[in-house]
């Protein structure tokens, strides 16, 4: 990575003496956790994005501003840093040689707040963002609180709750803890399913008189805590603990509940939640529309999940890969007017490496219950270009009662040595479809060669078996072998069909 942002900035600062000038407080721009901000909610799966704020000309009214000029060429030496540190190979990158190369302790002698940029900057990677903090803390000025609630942050995303713990205790020692170092530790807690930790850490707050009552923030990581493990109890008592507080009920809040009653799948109570908010003087953002949508989806509730859809393209213009996936699950599983055109409509929003075998399969399954044989038949080529396996006998069953709907024997054969070949599940039903239909074209010898691949396959002739082939020699005439196979039937101990008799 180029170093020509940092030779740039270096004279600045000898022409302007700023890192003698500028002081600027370290408590000046709040960086929040990884927990429940008042705007969002995390996914179920990782903490939420952060977007951190523009780059402050000031930051206190005592404080020197600084120029524009400056700032610009500030931003620019700590995004060619992070560039640097982000492109280093991975496992385990060592952070130090980027460091020193694009001049990080002169930078952060500029500006402490170029610490806090970095960090943010790192977030794809934690672990690389942890170890660039460990190397901050060797550096002067000391790291600020800010600094410390941002590495806990990290420690979160990482699910790494010992670091944070660690990190925790070493601000608590430094610095007057306040509530946004708290709420960082009980998000780091929360990412990582420690409910018993986390509550712990919600009373230790509640005990210390340098930090004031729990915030909003601090009940909402309580609320998300419980609705993620399902103690649907638990979390409403914390509700009416924080409406009890007479603190105001945020978006956070109407967010984590709604993700709460979704993992729970209370769709009811999701949806009373969801109303009860405008009526609240809380309006809903992209994160509630979409974690409507994902209610609605699992509910089969397609009327409501698509204007939950176009609510969400309201706010946020598009909706991401995760709740199209989910929509496309809901049209596969519930029937819908004009839904093939609707999943191909979303199928059209995925990428290549967006694939998914599980959607594939539904995909398959969907396509042979609409009697669509050649979208069906398109799936099922992807499927075994991908390697993707199907192991679940109703799908099989869905895709041979297509073809034999559409009396496409010979397609229906190609199928079975497909399926055969890919190591799919395979079920007697697939055999004997091929001799229902082998039989009704008078394909006789193809349909006696189906025996020998039931045989090759190790499934055993039952009654229907004999049926069939019985069926079949009566359909072309040939009654000798008609009652010779209702012998084989008498043989086998299966007795004769009802009404038929040998003459």
């Amino acid at each position: 990575m180029s170093r020509h942002p940092a030779r740039h900035f270096l004279p600045l600062l000898r022409r302007r003496h700023l890192h003698h000038s500028v002081h600027l407080p370290y408590t000046s721009v709040p960086i929040p956790p990884d927990a429940i901000p008042s705007t969002s909610i995390p996914s179920s799966t990782s903490p939420p994005p952060f977007h951190p704020a523009p780059w402050p000309q000031s930051c206190s009214p005592t404080s020197t501003p600084l120029p524009p000029f400056t700032a610009s060429h500030l931003r620019a030496a700590v995004s060619s840093l992070a560039a640097s540190l982000l492109a280093l190979p991975d496992p385990d990158p060592d952070p130090l040689p980027a460091l020193h190369a694009h001049s990080f302790p002169t930078i952060l002698a500029v500006s402490p707040l170029a610490s806090l940029e970095l960090l943010s900057l790192l977030r794809p990677k934690p672990y690389l963002g942890l170890a660039v903090f460990s190397f901050r803390r060797t550096l002067s000025p000391p790291p600020t609180l800010p600094e410390f609630v941002f590495a806990i942050s990290l420690a979160s995303r990482a699910r790494d709750p010992t670091a944070a713990a660690n990190i925790f205790t070493d601000a608590s020692s430094a610095y007057c803890p306040d509530q946004a170092l708290y709420n960082a530790l009980m998000a780091a807690y929360m990412h990582s399913g420690l409910v018993n930790s986390c509550v712990e850490a919600f009373h230790a707050l509640r005990r210390d008189p340098r930090c004031g009552p729990p915030n909003a923030d601090s009940f909402n990581i309580l609320i998300a805590l419980f609705g993620r493990s399902l103690l649907v109890d638990h979390m409403e008592a914390t509700l009416q603990s924080l409406d009890a507080s007479g603190q105001p009920r945020t978006i956070g809040t109407y967010n984590a509940v709604i993700a709460g009653y979704l993992t729970a799948w209370m769709w009811d109570k999701m949806e009373a939640v969801f109303h009860e908010m405008m009526p609240g003087g809380v309006v809903p953002d992209t994160t509630t529309h979409l974690l409507m949508l994902r209610g609605y989806s699992h509910a089969g509730k397609i009327y409501k999940m698509e204007l939950a859809y176009e609510r969400a393209r309201e706010h946020a213009g598009e909706v991401d890969i995760v709740h199209i996936r989910a929509m496309l699950c809901a049209y596969c599983k519930f029937k819908h007017v004009d839904r093939i055109q609707k999943i191909e409509e979303l199928l059209l929003k995925l990428r290549p490496e967006d694939y998914r075998p599980w959607l594939n399969v539904l995909l398959i399954s969907v396509y042979a219950k609409e009697g669509l044989v050649e979208g069906m038949e398109r799936r099922i080529a992807e499927a075994l270009e991908r390697n993707t396996t199907v192991t679940t006998t109703h799908v099989m069953r869905s895709v041979i009662t297509n073809y034999f709907q559409c009396d496409a024997v010979d397609r229906l054969a190609h199928f079975v040595r497909q399926a055969e070949e890919a190591g799919w599940k395979l079920c007697r039903s697939l055999y004997h479809c091929k001799m229902v239909m082998y039989g009704k074209h008078h394909r006789l010898a193809e349909m006696h060669g189906v025996l020998d691949e039931m045989e090759y396959f190790r499934f055993d002739r039952t009654k229907k078996t004999f049926w069939i082939l019985h069926k079949a020699y009566l359909s072309c005439g040939r009654r000798s072998e008609a009652d010779t196979i209702l012998g084989m039937m008498w043989k086998h101990g299966f007795g004769s069909p009802s009404g038929v008799f040998f003459q």
